[in-house]
C-alpha cells in the first residue's frame, strides 16, 4: 500500500486564497449570480483558480440549500435513430445555459422500460423531465405531477385529458404525412405503398391513418398495401419492403414512416434488382441527418429534432424557473415537405 498521502480535496476558501478573493466572492461565481456585479478580471481569476487546483463544487451539499439537483431527464424511444440524439442536442444547448446537467434514458418504445424510466427519474428526485413515450398514457405522469416534478412530453398520447398535469409539444404527424402522400399521389405514384411498423402507438400510427384517409379521399382504384415490419429501424424497413415486393402489384412508390424504414425499404428494393426511384419510389418521414446523403437523396418530412429539443427544454426551464404556472400548454410545431430525387 503507498504511503504517499492523499491529497485533500480543495476547497471553496483554498480557490479564495488563490484567487486573492474573499469565499463569497467564489460562491456568486459558482452560483453566477447575475444580480450581483463581479468584474471580469475577478470573475477570470476566480475561474483560473478553480481550473488549478481542480476544484469541484458538492452537489449533494448544494441540493440539500436548493432543493434542487439541477438535473434534468430525458426519455427517448431509440438512441441508435440520429432523430433522437438531434433532439437531445437541443435540450442539452438549453440544460448548459440554466445550468443543468442532463441526463437521456433509452425505453426502446416499451411500455415497461417506459414505466421503469420514469420510476427511475422519480427516485433520482430530478428537477424536470422530458419524455418522447410511445406507451404510456397521461395517466401514468400524475404521480410526477403530484410531486410537483414540470415534465414536457414531446408528442401525442392516446389520450389528453383536458387538464393534463404536463406540457406538450408535437408535430402534426397525420397532416405531415397527409401532405406527403398526396404528394406522392399527385405525381402518379401507383400503386402507393406504405412500410411501418408492428408496435402500434399514436405518433406513426397518426401516419399509416393518414396513408389510409388520402388514399380513401382520392377514391383510388388500388387496394392498401401496408405492410408492416417489426421494429422501426433499417432492418423494419427491409423487411416490410420484401412483403410488398413478394406481392402483387408491386407498388410504384413506398411511404415508409420514418426514414430509418426507408433506408432498409432502399436495401431491399436495390437487392430485388430494381432501381430508386425509376422503378419504386421512396420517401420517409423525420429527415435525419443522413436522410439528404442517401443515393438517391430522400425525399421526406422535416420535423427539425435540434429545434424541438430546444423548444421543449425552453418550456421545463420555463416551469422550473416559475416564468409559467397553471394548465399543461400544448404547442404544435412546424414541418417542411422536403422533396428529393428518391420520389
Amino acid at each position: 500500500m503507498s504511503t504517499a498521502r492523499l491529497r485533500k480535496r480543495p476547497t471553496q476558501d483554498d480557490v479564495a486564497r488563490a484567487a486573492g478573493v474573499s469565499q463569497t466572492v467564489v460562491s456568486l461565481v459558482l452560483n453566477d449570480r447575475s444580480l450581483v456585479t463581479i468584474s471580469p478580471q475577478t470573475k477570470q481569476r476566480v475561474l483560473a483558480a478553480i481550473d488549478e487546483l481542480g476544484y469541484v463544487t458538492d452537489g449533494s451539499a448544494r441540493s440539500l440549500r436548493t432543493r434542487k439537483t439541477l438535473i434534468v431527464a430525458s426519455l427517448i424511444p431509440d438512441i441508435t435513430n440520429p432523430f433522437y440524439p438531434a433532439f437531445e442536442r437541443g435540450i442539452q444547448d438549453v440544460a448548459d445555459a440554466h445550468g443543468y446537467d442532463l441526463i437521456a434514458y433509452n425505453t426502446d418504445g416499451l411500455r415497461d422500460k417506459e414505466l421503469r424510466c420514469l420510476r427511475s427519474v422519480q427516485r433520482a428526485r430530478v428537477d424536470g423531465i422530458i419524455a418522447t413515450p410511445f406507451q404510456l398514457t397521461a395517466e401514468d405522469f400524475s404521480p410526477l405531477a403530484e410531486s410537483g416534478v414540470p415534465v414536457v412530453v414531446f408528442g401525442e398520447l392516446a389520450s389528453e385529458p383536458a387538464n393534463r398535469p404536463f406540457d406538450s409539444i408535437f408535430v402534426n404527424d397525420a397532416a405531415a404525412a397527409g401532405e406527403l402522400v398526396a404528394y406522392l399521389l399527385d405525381r402518379d405514384y401507383l400503386p402507393l405503398g406504405m412500410v411501418a411498423d408492428a408496435a402500434a402507438h399514436l405518433r406513426r400510427e397518426g401516419r399509416t391513418t393518414a396513408y389510409q384517409r388520402v388514399l380513401a379521399e382520392r377514391v383510388l382504384p388500388q387496394a392498401e398495401l401496408l405492410a408492416r415490419g417489426g421494429d422501426p429501424t433499417e432492418a423494419g424497413g427491409y423487411i416490410a419492403m420484401h412483403k410488398l415486393l413478394a406481392g402483387s402489384p408491386l407498388p410504384r412508390a413506398v411511404f415508409a414512416a420514418n426514414d430509418m424504414m426507408a433506408m432498409g425499404a432502399m436495401v431491399a428494393i436495390r437487392e430485388a434488382g430494381l432501381r430508386v426511384p425509376e422503378d419504386i419510389a421512396v420517401a420517409g418521414f423525420d429527415d435525419i441527418p443522413v436522410a439528404r446523403l442517401l443515393n438517391p437523396p430522400l425525399t421526406t418530412v422535416a420535423q427539425f429534432p435540434e429545434h424541438l429539443g430546444h423548444r421543449a427544454a425552453e418550456m421545463l426551464f420555463a416551469r422550473l424557473n416559475g416564468s409559467v404556472t397553471g394548465e399543461g400548454r400544448r404547442v404544435e410545431m412546424p414541418y417542411e415537405l422536403k422533396v428529393r430525387a428518391s420520389a
